[in-house]
């Protein structure tokens, strides 16, 4: 049974990506539309929000304005909802993306009031294109969404399976925590979510989830409660 009524899915855009971390891997994809199927089919509200990493990071440009740079990769999120969207309509779920920013007719303008007429009609919805400003993360914009529409928890899938004390590419000794909290994530500098994020984490009472997308099931088991992650409370 499904531990909790309505979720924020966030994806890293990593975690979507081949093995050269570009563009989209569709047997991920695929295997996180049939997860969130049967979560929606079992009464559980899920949004989705996409990370863009896998085709742009604002922060790593040296080169061109910050903002610019950001407003790329605010677009790169879009993107990546349109495609995920696609995916999930191919196993027959409804979706809609709203985005903070009039997108043409690619997208709808985000309200809360949208967000909550779409899940009464059991549709998977994406929140794209971030805050809509520059300067802020999609760490930031899934918390953001998520404390919006009232969500119970944020459900974190990355390419690592949970929180550690260190880099476990580098540190093989590395330790992984099963439960630990926003201030110690703070506090230790883990680097798990941006500094903004885990303030309004931290501030409007939001637990995280932080587990692996590729485990079996993850992500259906995460939401029955059944999980290899971390949990972050708030």
């Amino acid at each position: 049974m499904a531990k909790y009524k309505r979720v924020l899915l966030k994806l890293s855009g990593e975690a979507l990506a081949g093995p050269d971390k570009t563009g989209f891997d569709e047997a991920t994809c695929l295997g996180v539309a049939r997860q969130v199927k049967e979560l929606v089919q079992n009464g559980t509200e899920v949004g989705i929000v996409t990370g863009g990493g896998n085709f742009w990071r604002g922060r790593t440009s040296n080169n061109i304005d910050r903002t610019k740079a950001d407003q790329i990769g605010m677009l790169a999120t879009v993107m990546n909802c349109i495609y995920v969207s696609e995916i999930f309509r191919s196993v027959g779920i409804m979706t809609n993306i709203l985005t903070p920013f009039e997108c043409g007719s690619f997208t709808k303008l985000f309200s809360k009031d949208r967000a909550n007429k779409y899940f009464s009609k059991g549709m998977a919805v994406f929140f794209a294109g971030g805050t809509g400003h520059p300067y802020f993360s999609t760490d930031t914009s899934t918390v953001l969404r998520a404390i919006e529409i009232e969500a119970d928890i944020i459900l974190s899938a990355k390419s690592i399976d949970g929180v550690y004390d260190s880099d476990p590419a580098l540190n093989p000794g590395a330790k992984k925590f099963d439960v630990i909290s926003i201030d110690d994530v703070i506090n230790r500098r883990l680097g798990v979510i941006d500094l903004a994020a885990a303030v309004l984490c931290m501030e409007n009472h939001m637990p995280m989830m932080i587990f692996g997308l590729n485990g079996e099931n993850s992500i259906v088991n995460t939401v029955n409660g059944v999980t290899k992650g971390t949990l972050v409370t708030a």
